[in-house]
């Protein structure tokens, strides 16, 4: 199965690599935007789909100041193009 899990700051957690990117906006002429938050986005393919949330807590991401969310690309048993 094919997933992508998307890993961003919690709320309320500070994000430096988010705050430089809204204050050079501006300066590229893109006025308007905040609150700007960078994450990352993974995409693996797994045959145990009921152990991803073990890896995300572990491996992918920081429980502390993340959170994450798994979306299914391709089902089980579906071929991935």
């Amino acid at each position: 199965m094919r997933v992508r899990v998307l890993i961003r700051p919690k709320k309320g957690i500070l994000d430096p690599q988010g705050q430089a990117v809204e204050r050079a906006l501006p300066a590229l002429g893109f006025d308007g935007v905040s609150g700007v938050r960078v994450g990352r986005l993974v995409e693996l393919d797994v045959e145990d789909p009921e152990r991803l949330g073990e890896v995300c807590e572990k491996l992918l991401a920081n429980p502390l100041i993340e959170d994450y969310e798994i979306e299914e690309l391709t089902p089980a048993g579906a071929e991935a193009r």
